[in-house]
């Protein structure tokens, strides 16, 4: 049988965590943090809002998005033309006939107008196909309601 030393004699190593250091650790960052958090300057954003726009375009092509999914398209050029019924896969071509030929197509916008009841995916939908098919300045037509109170 091994001998064993009696408990009080002899030296044990420490397994315990020193807590001490850690603690003075803490203690120092949180003096830091609190002398220089007055000192940030919280940043302010400014969010787009409706109507800030600098003017409307004087020449713009508008694509429609009908209460059942139809697409019509127009030159607002043309005021008195009417809007050509157009599918999802003719859109593109459509609306870069449209804008024209050169640099100056590419200065030509697209708004993009859905009806009210109109599932929003469908406006995706042909904001993806005009993205893909490379037309550069697409927006969406906003109306502002009066706000209720």
């Amino acid at each position: 049988m091994p001998a064993l030393s009696p408990r009080g004699r002899g030296r044990r190593a420490i397994t315990d965590i020193n807590m001490v250091p850690f603690i003075d650790v803490m203690l120092v960052l949180l003096i830091i943090f609190m002398v220089t958090a007055p000192l940030i300057v919280p940043s302010q954003v400014e969010l787009p809002r409706v109507g800030q726009g600098q003017r409307q375009p004087e020449r713009f092509v508008h694509v429609m998005v009908e209460r059942d999914g139809t697409l019509r398209v127009r030159d607002s050029a043309r005021a008195t033309a009417e809007a050509d019924s157009v599918t999802l896969p003719m859109l593109p071509a459509r609306v870069r006939a449209l804008q024209g030929e050169g640099d100056a197509a590419q200065q030509v916008p697209v708004i993009i107008s859905g009806d009210r009841r109109v599932v929003y995916e469908e406006v995706l939908r042909v904001m993806d196909a005009l993205q893909r098919a490379g037309v550069q300045r697409i927006g969406l037509s906003v109306q502002t309601a009066p706000v209720q109170r």
